[in-house]
């Protein structure tokens, strides 16, 4: 589906600079049933501390000066005399929005409430304040990625008469919804923190679910089509209306507000056929007033029969619309798809889900946007599709719908602390391989998705018609240096996901520099150790400072005294704290190549030496400068240890897979590497 591009103002480049990756805050684990089978044994009610009844959890901002003077913080059983979790004898779209300006939320609460059975997978609906009730409740979101369980005890914010300051119901004695919206702020750090937000981000939050986002003004002719389809596929969908500088519009619909789709239908009047959209303002009242709107004329143009289904004369904040107006007055439309083959003809057919967690760390896979030309987009995480034809696929041959995710995650705790980056990806067509895709390769080569965009949203997806074959998928930001984790997701009939070489490689050539050189070098090293057997690492610096490094010639090489003792360690086997000249040979072996110091920071050609996004990003901070560049004598320091400590490794492992050490052996391999 289309998606406009970022069009928001450049910033000048992130500097390098050494960096403390901000890993993204994982939310507080409790255990439900250990805490309320406690509270039940102590007969007392729950509090929690990590989420007190205190204006800390409110926040500190705007939201503050909404509230009433005498702010308080109650549970239901203070509020109504016979409080009620969920009502499922009740007409279920019985929310109404409070002082946190989150329609956004409630609008996709409200999709919520016509699928009982996802639901029942948030709001576990066993609860009660009558049977096993201890002031605790839980729910369940899907959180980048996984699924968890948030624990609240039931006091809530009420003003001075007893009235629900945030979300409540129109039914006083039902709580399910006020409970549910106080478990959401705590996940994302306070009531303040629920102020802005996208209807997407919270339809994936209650499923799990891929979303698709259609702009109306450039809608595609088959929207109808999709519509039905979504309807019928069990997909959420909600909407947003264009901004504005009046808030609620002559029309009646609110300006820059989100709505639930509720339902479409495609009615019979005497003119011909009209397709229509039952939407719902998640405030539970103001409604739109044009054609089909609760007191239209156009209701009389209809069969009595269908006009008494479906009219609904209330003010409840639920109405109709032609579609034909919907594409007019709404901007997009967010359809979350419980299983993503909404833009496939092959209904019923079964679909697969992978994912993968990464990281942008600055100095190492960070890499930016190709528009930024910077030469650093090929050192973006890298991760290879290969899409797979279906047997009992019509389309075998073939076209593959295939729908790809990319989520960002936030650093803070408190979602609307941290901006969102722009985020996108490019998709390759390539053959398949093990290996990073090197610079070059992104000089000749055009991605599949040729007009890509970035958007400054949590989550960016796009839905591809592929061939089966191979694929590189390249996530990035539109800057280079943005530092973030990510979520990539991908869905298609069949497929395989995994990361290029599962890894960063770093490449030391072991080309010799030249024959004859090497042999004079030999000989000089010969005739130096036959006058001193042994040297120490002042020795050994002063030969490789007098050394004419031929390939290296327009770069002044210097090792210092403290890289020339590393290498010492690393090679004095007998522990001598001397080099011989066999010891010195296994040096000498391996400084004598030809290494492409523009690449040095982080090499893509492999050589069997393969190491981990995790480890490359410790090694530009342990060995780089202040701008993570590392130098000739840092590379060789670094790649020594990797190449003793893996044999060491392998010496000393029985299956493989781990290594059990005696403290003094742990000593000398920390202490002495």
């Amino acid at each position: 589906m289309p998606f406009l591009p970022c069009l928001k103002k450049k910033k000048s480049p992130v500097p390098l600079g050494r960096s403390i990756f901000q890993k993204h805050t994982p939310p507080i684990q409790q255990n439900y049933q250990a805490l309320l089978e406690m509270c039940l044994k102590n007969k007392c009610l729950f509090t929690d501390d990590n989420f007190p009844a205190h204006i800390s959890s409110i926040g500190t901002g705007a939201l503050l000066k909404k509230l009433p003077r005498n702010l308080r913080w109650k549970r239901p059983h203070a509020l109504h005399r016979s409080p009620v979790f969920y009502a499922a004898n009740r007409k279920q779209l019985d929310l109404c929005q409070g002082l946190v300006e989150n329609c956004w939320f409630l609008a996709a609460l409200q999709a919520l409430t016509f699928h009982q059975d996802i639901l029942a997978a948030v709001v576990p609906l066993n609860q009660s304040f009558e049977r096993k009730y201890a002031g605790i409740f839980h729910f369940r979101f899907w959180h980048f990625g996984e699924w968890v369980d948030v624990v609240v005890d039931d006091r809530l914010p009420v003003n001075e008469v007893g009235e629900l300051v945030f979300v409540s119901s129109v039914y006083k004695n039902v709580f399910w919804g006020a409970l549910l919206e106080k478990a959401y702020a705590k996940l994302y750090g306070s009531y303040e923190d629920l102020q802005i937000g996208q209807v997407s981000e919270a339809l994936v939050d209650f499923t799990g679910g891929v979303n698709t986002t259609i702009k109306l003004a450039a809608a595609p002719p088959d929207l109808w089509d999709i519509l039905t389809r979504a309807t019928y596929s069990r997909s959420l969908m909600g909407c947003q209306t264009h901004l504005g500088t009046t808030k609620v519009l002559k029309n009646g619909l609110v300006a820059g507000h989100a709505y639930t789709v509720t339902g479409i239908r495609k009615v019979t009047c005497q003119y011909g056929p009209e397709n229509l959209v039952r939407l719902r303002n998640p405030w539970g009242k103001i409604e739109w007033k044009g054609d089909w709107s609760d007191s239209s004329y156009k209701w009389e143009l209809l069969s009595p029969k269908e006009k008494i289904l479906l009219r609904k004369n209330k003010e409840d904040g639920e109405f109709w619309m032609s579609l034909r107006d919907f594409k007019i007055h709404f901007v997009d439309l967010t359809i979350c798809k419980l299983t993503p083959d909404l833009m496939s003809q092959e209904d019923g057919k079964k679909w697969m889900y992978s994912v993968k967690s990464g990281r942008w760390v600055k100095g190492s896979t960070a890499g930016g946007s190709l528009g930024f030309c910077n030469g650093t987009f090929w050192m973006n995480p890298q991760y290879l599709l290969d899409v797979l034809p279906v047997e009992d696929s019509k389309k075998s041959l073939g076209s593959c719908n295939v729908v790809i995710s990319l989520i960002q995650k936030p650093s803070s705790k408190h979602r609307n602390r941290a901006s969102h980056l722009s985020i996108g990806f490019s998709l390759y067509k390539y053959q398949e391989s093990n290996r990073k895709l090197p610079p070059a390769f992104f000089t000749r080569h055009q991605p599949v998705n040729k007009h890509k965009v970035f958007l400054d949203e949590r989550e960016v997806t796009l839905d591809f018609h592929l061939q089966p074959g191979v694929y590189v998928i390249v996530p990035s930001t539109l800057e280079p240096q943005q530092e973030s984790e990510f979520i990539l997701r991908v869905f298609s009939r069949k497929h395989v996901l995994r990361e290029m070489g599962g890894n960063t490689s770093f490449t030391l050539s072991k080309e010799i520099v030249d024959r004859y050189e090497g042999k004079i070098w030999e000989d000089f090293f010969t005739n130096y150790f036959e006058q001193n057997p042994e040297i120490n690492a002042v020795q050994l610096q002063r030969i490789l400072n007098n050394i004419s490094w031929r390939n290296f010639q327009s770069f002044r090489l210097h090792f210092s005294l403290d890289a020339c003792q590393v290498i010492l360690a690393l090679l004095d086997l007998n522990a001598t704290g001397t080099l011989s000249i066999q010891e010195f040979r296994v040096l000498w072996k391996r400084l004598s190549g030809k290494l492409d110091l523009v690449e040095l920071h982080a090499a893509v050609q492999e050589t069997g030496i393969s190491l981990s996004n995790e480890i490359c990003n410790l090694m530009a901070i342990r060995y780089g400068d202040p701008d993570l560049k590392i130098s000739f004598e840092s590379f060789v320091c670094f790649m020594l240890r990797v190449e003793i400590m893996g044999e060491a490794f392998r010496n000393l492992t029985q299956d493989g897979k781990g290594i059990y050490l005696r403290e003094s052996e742990w000593m000398m391999m920390t202490l002495y590497s």
